[in-house]
């Protein structure tokens, strides 16, 4: 039996906030690459056949020009955009709001695009080569509609140095299958401590080995009518929110529990590293390039 080769959902219509700029184009690797373009090498090496950006159509003209031509020939290339004002048919955009939806409305923008076995990733994360391998493996030998995949990192390999971050923290069963999944806030390290926040806006302690999801999923497409149908009642409760999101790893969990799907933690002997705030950036360059010294990728990448 044939199988089809894996697409790749790179969400990157986030403007960085906290980072203070567009971080998906910020230069890091030895010839001004960007993360985003070693996920993108590291995926055509996995055997990935197809990439799909999550974009907004206010900077697309500047990305397309960054990415077309380095990329033309060396792998298919969609565009779909995430608009605050893209609803399902009934609803209506609130006054006054100003921020995304949230990551599962970013990955339901693909849903005209995307046909086949799918990975999701954040465009700002470096998720590392054997990462895209594993997953690569996964997807295109995917022929259940109910089984999915993630990349699990441990979360003391996740933090940042210059400010807190939100992880998904994952609880799995004896078989690796995810059990529950929960966006946590706020996540920093104090001394030898990991703090977090709790619903009720106080400081928790983690220990240092959890397992985080960092959005890379392994996905069939027939997730994209489950997304649908939890943003519709996603939207019916909390649209007139205005910092309401509406996020991935909550939906999955919302699948876990009804018995419509099954996820595989997937373990990759992978670094991680990301650029969450504007000091991140000189470790991230620093990796990349003993990455490139030790010979796992070229000193120009195309």
């Amino acid at each position: 039996m044939e199988f089809m080769k894996p697409t790749l959902l790179i969400l990157a219509a986030g403007m960085g906030s906290r980072f203070g700029g567009l971080k998906q184009v910020e230069p890091v690797g030895p010839n001004g690459e960007t993360i985003l373009e070693y996920s993108i090498y590291d995926a055509i090496r996995a055997g990935f056949k197809k990439v799909v950006f999550v974009i907004r159509e206010s900077f697309a003209s500047d990305f397309k020009a960054r990415f077309e031509s380095k990329l033309a020939g060396k792998i298919e290339i969609e565009y779909v955009y995430q608009e605050i004002d893209k609803l399902p048919k009934g609803f209506l955009l609130p006054e006054g709001r100003e921020k995304p939806w949230g990551t599962g409305h970013a990955v339901l923008m693909a849903r005209d695009v995307i046909h086949e076995p799918f990975a999701t990733i954040n465009a700002d994360d470096f998720y590392g080569a054997q990462a895209y391998k594993v997953i690569a493996d996964f997807l295109s030998q995917l022929n259940n509609e109910k089984k999915y995949s993630m990349v699990g990192y441990q979360l003391d390999k996740t933090l940042s140095d210059f400010g807190s971050v939100s992880r998904g923290l994952c609880v799995t069963d004896e078989n690796n299958l995810l059990t529950k999944i929960t966006e946590t806030h706020k996540i920093r390290q104090e001394g030898e401590t990991i703090l977090c926040e709790s619903q009720n806006n106080e400081a928790v302690s983690l220990s240092n080995n959890e397992t985080v999801s960092m959005n890379f999923w392994g996905f069939h497409p027939s997730v994209f009518r489950n997304i649908e149908n939890q943003f519709i009642k996603f939207l019916e409760s909390n649209i007139h929110l205005p910092k309401s999101e509406f996020y991935i790893p909550s939906v999955v969990f919302e699948m876990i529990k009804t018995g419509k799907a099954e996820v595989e933690v997937l373990k990759a002997d992978s670094p991680w590293f990301g650029v969450t705030y504007q000091d991140d950036k000189p470790f991230v360059i620093e990796q990349i390039q003993k990455l490139t010294n030790q010979g796992v990728y070229p000193n120009k990448l195309w």
